[in-house]
């Protein structure tokens, strides 16, 4: 028998709700009767089982009235998937891993929104991820287990009947040791091509005294895949061969089980590429494992792929042409700062001058520059790693972030003598970032005279191809533009200002874009040059609104500005600049 439980299976909805709150469900409404329950009830007590599959067994009640009842205690509408034209276009908006482990299944859109079939309504986490994924909302309605698994029939058989059929092969009792390594090694194949196919951004591999989970994160929720029960035959136990394996990819010491380790590995799916950060730590029962799946399309971007508009372009191309000085980026985590500036040293990484990096962690190779990874079991930092850095000769220094007021100081001094130092910072905007460096007690006269540029960004999603469309702002979404002050004033200044005479964009949904309307990011900016007025205010230790009102005088467009810029070009909605911006 094969002893690991494909989770999406194992885990049914009725075992959310115990047999006494079935019970309760059922006798409020008279659905069943007291004495039907009673019957139930004696029956169950020494096997023990579900409630409803034994009243479902014995006909004691349709599929359909239960659903209906569950679904009154929901405060949802039933469906019955069986009796439902399923839209099969709907299937890459949930991804099939959320849609076998959180039991839910998108069948249908309309103009209200996307109808979401789910075991369990009160799962707001999915429905919260499902709703940023598509940019519509979801409504919840209830099905039964039974609905789920036939409608599961459109993600086809894949992973869970190619993984059992291999793990069986596995446990067999007449394989060596070499061929169980070979079948180790294609069960991890499968897995994380799995995550990849269902974009997942981190792959979790956590051990239990009985078990190992596997789980995803997608957009941000974690779902768990798949449970593999531990053997105490050695020889036999999965879990051990997968992470021995995924320690060989990535270069970690497979005979170190009791310090935490990191390493890193390029995997390729079909034609694409990409790489995974991977992070051991020990715990109780074993190895937790972690992979964060990076796209190696960040590598190939340039400044104008990711966004820059024309006139922010020439600003950046202009600071990078000082061979001292810095350069910061600045903005909240998952805001694409890295890829940013990877782009700048696409731009600068030349044989004549010698580029050198400090990050955590080093995200991509990129040839031609030195990239030193921070570590702290080595007591590595930003700080000593900087130090060590200025004394290799370099003409260009990237810090990954500047985190703390050592590094801050190295990093000023760096561009003081004759460096140009790219950086990031974890701020709101632009402004911002000037105080932030006062605050690491950094002299005023000393961040006037070395901080040439700063760029603070956002990521919104681009509007799919394929299906986009043009339409007139509903009346809802007149009221939202009209709210801002920022976006009534760039309209003003544009000629806008009347709503109704301006077309905007909007994706309708296809299967390219999985039914979203949108497809990939795209940066929104503002940039901030050090002109001769701006450093006098910071050597006042002006407040961030007076140097953005100053910046602003002298042309810098603010973040929610490039964003309406770019609503205007059909580039993206409204709807995301209003989400991300404000």
């Amino acid at each position: 028998m094969v002893s690991y439980a494909y989770v999406s299976d194992s885990l049914i909805f009725m075992s959310k709700l115990n047999n006494s709150t079935i019970k309760e469900i059922l006798l409020k409404e008279t659905y069943v009767s007291n004495e039907d329950l009673e019957k139930a009830e004696n029956a169950l007590v020494k096997t023990r089982g579900s409630l409803v599959d034994y009243l479902l067994s014995e006909n004691i009640i349709s599929k359909q009235l239960l659903g209906q009842a569950i679904a009154e205690y929901y405060d949802v509408m039933y469906v019955d998937l069986g009796q439902e034209k399923l839209d099969e276009t709907m299937v890459d908006l949930v991804p099939e891993a959320m849609a076998r482990a959180r039991g839910v299944i998108a069948f249908a859109k309309t103009a209200d929104g996307i109808k979401l079939g789910m075991t369990d309504p009160k799962d707001l986490e999915v429905r919260k991820a499902i709703e940023k994924r598509s940019g519509f909302p979801v409504i919840p309605f209830y099905i039964t287990d039974e609905d789920l698994a036939i409608a599961l029939y459109v993600y086809g058989p894949g992973f869970k009947k190619t993984f059992d059929s291999l793990y069986e092969k596995f446990l067999g009792s007449n394989i060596s040791i070499e061929e169980r390594d070979e079948i180790s090694v294609k069960l991890v194949d499968i897995f994380l091509e799995y995550g990849y196919k269902n974009r997942a951004s981190d792959i979790h591999i956590e051990p239990y005294e009985s078990k190992v989970v596997i789980r995803f994160r997608i957009d941000g929720v974690m779902h768990d895949i798949l449970e593999i029960q531990k053997q105490k035959d050695k020889t036999k136990n999965l879990p051990d061969f997968i992470i021995t394996r995924l320690k060989i990819l990535s270069k970690i010491p497979t005979d170190q089980h009791h310090t935490a380790l990191d390493g890193k590995l390029r995997y390729t799916v079909g034609n694409d590429t990409f790489d995974i950060r991977v992070s051991v730590v020990p715990v109780n029962y074993g190895e937790n494992m972690v992979m964060r799946l990076l796209s190696s399309t960040g590598r190939q971007f340039s400044l104008t792929d990711i966004g820059f508009s024309a006139e922010n372009l020439e600003k950046v191309k202009l600071a990078i042409k000082n061979p001292h000085g810095m350069i910061l980026v600045t903005g909240p985590t998952g805001s694409g700062k890295t890829t940013t500036l990877y782009a700048v040293m696409k731009i600068l990484n030349k044989r004549d001058v010698n580029i050198a990096t400090i990050e955590d962690p080093v995200e991509y190779d990129i040839e031609g520059i030195s990239q030193i990874q921070v570590d702290t079991k080595t007591n590595l930092t930003f700080a000593l790693g900087l130090r060590a850095i200025v004394r290799q000769d370099p003409d260009i220094i990237m810090v990954g972030e500047i985190r703390d007021e050592e590094t801050a100081s190295i990093a000023i001094n760096s561009a003081l003598t004759g460096h140009l130092v790219l950086s990031t910072l974890h701020t709101n905007d632009a402004a911002t970032t000037l105080p932030r460096l006062l605050d690491m007690k950094i002299e005023p006269f000393l961040v006037a005279s070395t901080v040439n540029l700063v760029i603070a960004q956002r990521l919104v999603r681009k509007i799919c191809a394929k299906c986009r469309i043009s339409y007139n702002l509903s009346e809802e979404e007149k009221i939202l533009v009209n709210g801002n002050t920022h976006i009534t004033e760039y309209c003003a200044k544009k000629e806008c200002a009347d709503l109704d005479k301006v077309r905007f964009y909007k994706g309708q949904g296809c299967k390219v874009c999985g039914n979203t309307g949108y497809e990939g990011r795209i940066g929104i900016f503002e940039v901030l040059e050090m002109s001769e007025s701006v450093k006098a205010m910071i050597v006042k230790r002006s407040s961030s609104d007076e140097l953005v009102a100053l910046a602003r005088r002298e042309g810098m467009r603010l973040m929610i500005e490039d964003g309406v810029e770019k609503v205007f070009s059909g580039v993206t909605t409204i709807q995301e600049i209003l989400r991300v911006a404000v």
